[in-house]
């Protein structure tokens, strides 16, 4: 059974091998008897130098396993192991040559010396043939077994990445918060208990989300509108959102990226109830996040650390960066939107 799905496996390469032999065949007969009958095409030559082909491949990858220590073979192992292999068949083809010779008693015939120095000529040039045509598909299926690891592993490396970055958003979303409930808690206890029940709400879909890697835009709408409605408990109007978007939104982003943006707003400017910073959310072929700009006197120590941590996660994500543009008056950020294969 595990011959049977090696065959299945390198079937093409089989396939080629054999067609190449008979064209071969073909092509000898030709040559030699300068004429073209129905023996022209019979497959038996193709059979035969198939078979032997195959032992010189078996040879090639068991000294090929022997040499190769690590994931690595130098030009100098391959050489040595293609000398070996020669040098290993011709024994085998030549051993097996005498015992057939010996038990048919056709030794003067079959072991003159033109025969067997002929005979060793066809051997060295069949094994440079197809021990080439081995060795480079037994480097091209290990290259491209490499390559399918190395993707693995980056593909492994970059949700670790991204799960990290998550990470460090959550508490960051947490402790902002905790913050803004601690100054309600002094100025009005009752916008409080509403502020902490709506926050209770919010971050149960932080922790669902915690885990994704991707949402869709709609589910990030509509958590931070509710976020913004949370946040207003304690800002009133001296912040405004508007959101502008289709009435069918297809496409993901990454977890808590429009919260983000939206806190970055809020946090890194000035509102007033006469002077609101307004904050725009505009879906076309890609999310639009815009502010005027209303700058602190005092800014925020370690600011642009979530920016930094958003533009991270998009460049494990997808090609296309997250872009940031910033100028006296308004700072706007694009975020792609991603879509997967079946839409």
């Amino acid at each position: 059974m595990k011959f049977l799905k090696k065959l299945q496996l390198h079937k093409f390469f089989l396939g080629f091998v054999f067609l190449f032999a008979y064209a071969q065949s073909i092509q000898g007969r030709i040559l030699v008897r300068q004429t073209v009958n129905f023996y022209t095409f019979t497959p038996e030559g193709a059979i035969s130098t198939f078979i032997e082909s195959c032992i010189v491949f078996l040879i090639i990858a068991n000294l090929l396993k022997r040499f190769q220590k690590n994931s690595s073979l130098s030009l100098i192992s391959v050489i040595k192991v293609f000398t070996l292999s020669l040098l290993l068949y011709l024994f085998i083809v030549n051993a097996f040559s005498a015992i057939v010779a010996l038990t048919f008693n056709t030794w003067d015939r079959n072991f003159t010396y033109k025969v067997v120095l002929n005979n060793n000529i066809g051997s060295v040039l069949d094994v440079c043939v197809y021990g080439s045509f081995f060795i480079a598909y037994y480097f091209y299926q290990k290259n491209k077994k490499d390559t399918k690891r190395l993707l693995v592993y980056n593909q492994a490396l970059a949700e670790s990445k991204i799960t990290q970055l998550k990470s460090q958003l959550n508490p960051h979303f947490l402790f902002n918060n905790l913050n803004a409930l601690d100054q309600l808690i002094e100025e009005d206890q009752a916008k409080a208990s509403d502020f902490l029940n709506d926050f209770a709400e919010l971050y149960r879909y932080v922790l669902d989300v915690s885990n994704k890697k991707l949402v869709s835009i709609k589910e990030e709408l509509t958590f931070v509108q509710a976020y913004f409605r949370m946040m207003q408990y304690k800002l009133e109007d001296s912040y405004r959102l508007e959101v502008i978007a289709p009435v069918h939104i297809t496409g993901f982003i990454a977890p808590l990226a429009l919260q983000l943006l939206v806190e970055n707003a809020i946090e890194h400017n000035l509102g007033k109830v006469d002077g609101p910073v307004s904050i725009q959310i505009v879906v076309t072929d890609q999310l639009i996040v815009s502010n005027n700009v209303v700058p602190k006197k005092s800014k925020k120590i370690g600011g642009g650390r979530a920016l930094k941590n958003l533009s991270e996660q998009y460049q494990l994500l997808t090609a296309q960066p997250v872009e940031i543009t910033k100028s006296e008056t308004i700072f706007v950020v694009k975020v792609p939107i991603i879509k997967l294969k079946s839409q």
